[in-house]
């Protein structure tokens, strides 16, 4: 005896769901976590990492600040997308620039580590922090929000650019060509380095990058079937506090590198947000906060960056694209 069977009503496996990720340790790490929770939601789906080198990964021997372009480490990835050979791809979302291509979209935001930005010294200033490394001391740093920050509260330090993935920086630091360096602790803390932090920066001292210490998830925005799987990872609490924060940084038009602060906190239904320009001398610097809904993020940042142009934030921004632009 033979039995019918309606082929139509065996399911077939769902396609399976490839993730874009620079090549970088960090990246990876950071990828390879947004697969293992993807999986855990997702028992029956496979996802595959595909990696890339970025324009900000090759090019290692200029400061970012010269290299002006705001996609230094998204364009390859945005491009993978947008192609069809990836589905959705993992960025540290202080990378991502605030206004993505035609076609993508911001489709999850993680759960946020601490945002803070923390100092790394050299063993023989172990017994040092920021207010007691000695005068000339070589600060190392590749982002001018930090360095005009530093350079407001500690003009009597030497600052030299430092690039290189994050291992790379924490040999030129051991290797004595810095006293210390500036590096984001939710980075060392993802690779299991927290104990090199020495000192966590208070926000009076340096307001932290936008979208730093939280995950941003890309995709096509046409792409539900992805975008339902992405809801899985959203974290309401950091989404508002970042969108604030990119609303923010948006309304000025500032890239990537340029420095432009800010700090989130969000108690209750209530979202307080903030900002901070400066000149990168540390020279020149306008900040205020403005504190409102956290349902209404965007619109506080874009209130708060309003305010700020009022304050001068324009002058000093406009000073600064045209020294870029002359090749400073």
């Amino acid at each position: 005896m033979f039995l019918n069977i309606d082929l139509q009503m065996v399911a077939s496996p769902p396609r399976p769901i490839r993730i874009g990720s620079r090549k970088s340790q960090l990246a990876l790490v950071q990828t390879h976590w947004v697969q293992a929770e993807l999986q855990k939601h997702f028992g029956d789906r496979k996802f595959e990492v595909h990696t890339m080198s970025t324009q900000g990964d090759k090019i290692l021997d200029v400061p970012l600040a010269k290299i002006g372009d705001k996609g230094l480490f998204t364009k390859e990835l945005e491009n993978g997308m947008l192609q069809g050979d990836t589905d959705f791809a993992v960025h540290s979302l202080k990378d991502l620039p605030t206004n993505l291509p035609a076609g993508l979209m911001l489709g999850c935001i993680t759960e946020r580590e601490d945002p803070a930005d923390g100092l790394v010294v050299h063993a023989k200033h172990k017994d040092k922090q920021l207010d007691t490394l000695p005068a000339g001391a070589i600060v190392g740093t590749s982002s001018l929000r930090r360095l005009a920050q530093l350079r407001h509260h500690y003009p009597h330090f030497t600052f030299k650019d430092i690039r290189g993935n994050l291992n790379t920086r924490l040999q030129k630091l051991d290797s004595g060509e810095f006293d210390a360096i500036i590096l984001a602790v939710a980075g060392l803390q993802r690779l299991n380095m927290a104990d090199r932090i020495h000192q966590i920066i208070a926000p009076e001292i340096s307001l932290h990058a936008v979208g730093q210490g939280a995950l941003g998830i890309e995709c096509r925005s046409d792409d539900e079937e992805v975008l339902q799987v992405l809801k899985a990872l959203e974290h309401q609490p950091t989404a508002q506090r970042c969108y604030a924060e990119r609303a923010f940084l948006r309304e000025l038009e500032g890239g990537c590198q340029v420095p432009i602060g800010v700090n989130t906190v969000i108690q209750g239904e209530s979202l307080t947000l903030t900002g901070l320009v400066a000149s990168v001398d540390g020279q020149k610097m306008v900040k205020d906060t403005v504190t409102g809904l956290a349902s209404e993020a965007e619109v506080l940042g874009i209130q708060l960056a309003r305010t700020l142009r009022q304050q001068g934030a324009t002058e000093i921004l406009e000073a600064i694209f045209l020294e870029v632009q002359r090749g400073a």
